[in-house]
């Protein structure tokens, strides 16, 4: 397992690039430059003892040196013990609507990208509780099982879009019900579901009966709703560039609305609450309170709990290349040159 201290200085490896466009720029001058002044055959008389190649081997160090330091300033870390812990939490699950209505823009950016803010926040303000992720439009799909990787959480999360399945629609019982076969452990005590969505529902008849079911395992289904009563239309991009907006079999543009009493019937249904998510703080800080009253129940989990510092290896790197640096000039070598490592012997 590796963590990094300061992953910031990883934009500092856009300088490399820079750094190989500047020395072919100076390269290209340098040749125009000696043109006007001699030509070849003449330079080479005049500075016979020129490396030719060396101007590049120096250059390839000095970058692997920069690239040493700059890993060293991040600070990699690699975990050296891997422990069994004791954790007190709650099960929680997401399950986040993918279908084409999140795509309406009447809340910033879009309602999906929203939704996906909303449990990245809520995960920030978790400890030590289990965490899962569905996602779900005409049929649900498991995108990460029941972990305490928080990391890998948001991971998954940032992946989520529209796109990722091909069945289209709102089937919100079909993510109930495959949210129930997260909950692996039967002694847990608040098992936690929420549903992040818009409340359009293709499944309605069914979904209460899934609520229903839901509950009467123990679950508590708690709704976030996304978007504006008033609606907005479902805009079509490609590369990020309006092309349409969606219409119906008719030809008329749809506009999408967010369906707050379908999503308060299944959390009243869900012994939850509805949660209104246009404000993200007021949302993600009611929750947090909700789960803090919750009985935690303890489990074990397995975590690496020592990290050792690696800068020092990349920084020891560095400090040598800089240090053969010196020693690589840019005339030709004597030992080096009886040789001919590279390919320097003029002709007699």
């Amino acid at each position: 397992m590796i963590q990094y201290d300061e992953k910031i200085y990883f934009y500092l490896l856009i300088i490399i690039p820079v750094i190989v466009v500047l020395f072919l720029l100076l390269l290209v001058w340098k040749k125009r430059t000696q043109k006007k002044f001699a030509n070849t055959d003449l330079l080479k008389r005049l500075t016979p003892n020129r490396s030719y190649n060396k101007g590049g081997i120096k250059l390839v160090v000095f970058i692997l040196a920069l690239a040493l330091l700059i890993i060293g300033l991040v600070n990699p870390k690699i975990g050296t013990k891997l422990e069994t812990v004791k954790r007190e939490g709650v099960d929680i699950v997401f399950a986040v609507d993918v279908s084409k209505s999140m795509l309406a823009e009447d809340i910033a950016p879009n309602r999906l990208e929203k939704a996906k803010r909303l449990v990245s926040e809520i995960i920030n303000q978790l400890a030590s509780d289990r965490i899962g992720i569905i996602a779900y439009a005409g049929q649900a799909y498991p995108q990460l099982p029941i972990t305490t990787d928080y990391g890998a959480a948001k991971m998954f999360l940032q992946s989520m879009n529209t796109d990722m399945l091909t069945s289209q629609g709102t089937a919100i019982d079909q993510a109930i019900e495959l949210a129930t076969t997260y909950y692996d452990d039967a002694e847990q005590t608040n098992r936690v579901l929420f549903i992040i969505s818009d409340g359009e529902d293709h499944s309605e008849g069914s979904t209460i009966d899934a609520v229903e079911d839901a509950a009467d395992e123990g679950i508590i289904i708690y709704t976030i709703g996304v978007g504006k009563e008033k609606g907005a239309p479902i805009p079509i991009k490609r590369n990020g560039i309006l092309e349409s907006l969606k219409k119906d079999s008719q030809g008329e543009t749809v506009i999408t609305k967010l369906n707050e009493s379908v999503l308060v019937d299944i959390a009243s249904e869900g012994d939850g609450q509805y949660i209104d998510g246009s404000n993200t703080d007021a949302a993600v800080e009611f929750i947090k309170e909700e789960l803090l009253k919750m009985d935690k129940k303890e489990f074990e989990a397995k975590q690496f709990a020592e990290y050792k510092d690696q800068f020092q290896w990349f920084i020891g790197g560095a400090l040598l290349l800089l240090f053969l640096d010196i020693f690589i000039l840019d005339r030709k070598t004597s030992w080096l040159k009886k040789l001919n490592l590279f390919n320097e012997k003029r002709n007699e």
